[in-house]
């Protein structure tokens, strides 16, 4: 497993060090290679206060997020820093290293105001994990078909602007150099900010177009 990992991270290194030209693009761009921060697995475990379950924030295919705060003045104070999501890949999961590393790929060089912003990563032996921003309303999914009394329906004006914002990053998407095929397109992956700003999220399984 180790070995495996030790060949993958060098293939990671060297696909960042290929190099891609900046381009803006409708408010985005394609950017150089990126600067993630890496964090190692104890920085995390601190974040989250060790996966406790009261910060989990839901599960899908690649594993449980959970939710974090990264404080650079007092890193052993929870509650408090900046707000993360942090995923953690299952030991369970059918997902690996594969969607792992076209998260880090896509999203550690895409810029837009309708993707969520990869924050950084860590890759530690068997820990495979994921640094987001984090999105105060949740999945989009959650809002359409959620139960429960904090569920309200969204008003009609508010589901307007989540739609042209999620058409917004798949257009960024399509149309950039690189041409991004997404993939992936479902309401559990389109992620609501505080203002009901819509981003895609969930890159594992995109994969680059064909080239004019």
């Amino acid at each position: 497993m180790q070995h495996h990992l030790g060949a993958a991270t060098s293939l990671l290194t060297a696909t960042f060090q290929l190099g891609v030209v900046t381009r803006s693009f409708q408010m985005g761009r394609f950017c150089p290679p990126p600067t993630l921060r890496i964090f190692s697995f104890a920085e995390l475990k601190v974040a989250t206060r060790n996966f406790k379950s009261d910060t989990l924030l839901g599960e899908g295919g690649f594993g449980q997020v959970y939710k974090g705060w990264l404080d650079e003045k007092a890193p052993g104070r929870n509650g408090s820093g900046t707000v993360i999501a942090v995923k953690r890949m299952s030991s369970e999961s059918l997902q690996g290293f594969e969607e792992w590393q076209a998260e880090v790929n896509f999203l550690g060089r895409l810029s837009h105001p309708h993707l969520v912003r990869l924050i950084g990563y860590c890759l530690e032996y068997k820990e495979l994990l994921l640094v987001y921003e984090f999105m105060q309303k949740g999945s989009l999914e959650n809002h359409l078909f959620g139960r429960g009394s904090s569920v309200q329906p969204l008003p009609w004006d508010t589901r307007l602007k989540i739609a042209i914002g999620a058409a917004r990053g798949l257009s960024f998407l399509h149309a950039s150099d690189k041409k991004v095929i997404y993939r992936d397109f479902k309401a559990s992956n389109i992620l609501l900010d505080g203002s009901y700003t819509a981003k895609l999220s969930d890159f594992g399984l995109a994969k680059l177009g064909p080239f004019s």
